[in-house]
């Protein structure tokens, strides 16, 4: 079987696409035997819908095939991977699984820069923000494999990424087999877990693929018009192909080679593992990370991204093509984290002048200073954050008289500052009910809502104006761009299922990504009370029927 799957694994980045079926069988009664669920990181639905003409993999399949919401919104204003991917499988909002951000801070840890990771566990000892524990603990709510396997022991639930907090947040604390890129040496998983000889045999593959020096991708048509270089900081973006020397790691890993790699282990862990060929339904979680490290590296409007997508569009369907032919009933739902926005620099030659990128004097050490010097409170620092934008923390040790003073003055520079869009207190946020309704309507005030809570939010919530990139001009080095914002470039993701014997049809209306899991819940018949998640089903049946219906 090893033997079988590496050379699976070898073949799987080269196969071509096959041609589609021109037509679709009615739509099962039955529920599939397996749920693949694909979240492609910093996958906008501006990405998406900019190359969907030239899709003639994977894509093209989820596009013509499938139903297609293009106006899916992970909804909530903290746009960054952790809390994306705590939606995805939850069906809850950030608000709810408890995973605000990437980072946040808890300054009432031992830990020296107080700083916690989302998927850690900061009470190991000898653990530090640099050095961490891989954990769900933080995750509060279970994802749709713990509740099958809740409703059904039998259930294998399988998770694979290119980041560790991708893979955690969408298996869940009860998953089976929970593994991430880790670094030159492949695949890992938690403190503790052997190593099973399927996942040796693809570290040893892709080993051998690092070992390998690679010429970079041709340049595909539609990348013509891209083809142009732009100056960054101190670096030059745009006309990449993704040449890399011989065991050139992070070559490797910012480039369509990592997920032709997760893609390549995901399948054959299917297959080792005969996941959807049981009489349970089974479950696996795939994350594509490789196209949020080229738009943070390269940006999202170059050839590199250009590239990244049509490789991530061929992969994808030598992906499905491998499944169809294993005779597998599957179910694939593929969306994305959050958007993403390009480079300020490219923005501006493309006739968008008012890009800029963020004051220096909004990053938390900066704004710390300014205070302190404002209030004559020096010597400690005030105000604490992850970056100049999102939440920040005032120091506990304030005494009451004190932190009024520090809010006062932050709350007064921060409005007047010309990039600064507003600025929410705690107690104003807490004070707002939880959203509901189209996530294209909500205000400011109810996407920060969506990402609050109330034990590891911050005490105030930094929002820049939109065209305000929050990399400032000193830091740009190794990323050039981002993402994070309440803004629909980065709020904005396509949502996309596919089953054998579903007929098309598309709807441009906004839903939300946590709509994603009682979608799928209903599909396989499983229950789920409405006060325990915040999504709804959506009705996967062209026409008349609703498979939403129990």
């Amino acid at each position: 079987m090893l033997k079988k799957v590496a050379a699976a694994l070898l073949l799987a980045s080269s196969l071509p696409a096959l041609a589609q079926a021109p037509t679709a069988p009615p739509a099962p009664a039955a529920p599939p035997k397996l749920i693949v669920a694909i979240s492609v990181d910093q996958f906008s639905a501006d990405l998406f819908s900019e190359y969907r003409q030239y899709y003639s993999g994977g894509l093209k399949r989820l596009t013509e095939q499938g139903v297609v919401f293009p106006r899916g919104y992970q909804s909530h204003a903290a746009t960054e991977t952790c809390p994306g991917h705590s939606t995805i499988l939850t069906g809850s909002r950030p608000s709810r699984t408890g995973i605000i951000a990437n980072s946040w801070f808890d300054l009432g840890t031992a830990r020296a820069d107080k700083l916690v990771y989302c998927a850690e566990d900061e009470t190991q000892p000898g653990t530090s923000s640099d050095n961490y524990q891989a954990s769900p603990v933080h995750l509060r709510v279970p994802t749709l494999g713990g509740r099958m396997k809740i409703a059904n022991p039998a259930t294998r639930v399988v998770s694979v990424a290119g980041k560790d907090r991708a893979a955690i947040m969408m298996a869940g604390p009860t998953a089976d087999q929970v593994w991430w890129l880790g670094g030159p040496k492949g695949y890992v998983s938690y403190k503790g877990v052997a190593m099973p000889p399927l996942v040796a045999k693809i570290n040893e593959v892709m080993a051998q693929r690092l070992a390998q020096p690679n010429p970079g991708f041709e340049l595909p048509p539609q990348c013509t018009a891209k083809d142009f270089p732009v100056r960054a900081g101190n670096r030059t973006v745009g006309t990449g192909r993704f040449a890399r020397e011989a065991g050139d790691y992070k070559g490797f890993r910012i480039s369509p080679e990592q997920d032709a790699m997760t893609l390549a282990f995901a399948a054959a862990a299917i297959e080792s593992m005969a996941l959807g060929k049981q009489a349970q339904t089974d479950i696996i979680s795939i994350g594509l990370s490789a196209t949020d490290y080229v738009g943070h590296t390269y940006g999202t409007e170059g050839t590199e991204s250009c590239i990244q997508v049509d490789r991530l569009d061929r992969e994808l369907g030598a992906f499905f093509d491998r499944l169809d032919k294993d005779r597998l009933d599957y179910v694939v739902v593929l969306t994305a984290d959050h958007g993403g926005h390009d480079l300020p620099e490219r923005h501006r030659l493309n006739a968008m002048p008012m890009e800029q990128r963020v004051d220096l004097n909004l990053t938390p050490k900066a704004l710390s200073a300014a205070i302190a010097e404002k209030t004559g409170l020096t010597g400690k620092t005030l105000i604490l954050g992850d970056g100049p934008a999102g939440d920040l923390y005032f120091d506990k040790s304030l005494t009451t008289a004190q932190r009024a003073r520090v809010e006062a003055a932050t709350l007064a520079l921060l409005r007047a500052h010309p990039q600064v869009q507003t600025v929410f207190t705690r107690a104003e946020i807490a004070a707002t009910p939880s959203p509901s309704g189209p996530p294209e309507s909500w205000s400011l005030l109810q996407e920060a809502r969506a990402s609050f809570d109330p034990q590891r939010s911050g005490d105030l919530l930094l929002l820049l104006k939109p065209r305000v990139m929050s990399i400032p001009e000193s830091a740009v080095m190794g990323a050039v761009a981002t993402h994070g914002s309440p803004w629909d470039t980065d709020r904005r993701v396509p949502i996309l299922f596919w089953r054998k014997g579903l007929t098309h049809f598309e709807q441009p209306l906004g839903v939300e990504t946590v709509d994603i899991m009682p979608t799928l819940a209903a599909l396989i018949k499983l229950p789920v009370a409405k006060d325990q998640i915040d999504g709804r089903c959506l009705d996967l049946v062209a026409g008349a029927g609703d498979s939403c219906a129990n």
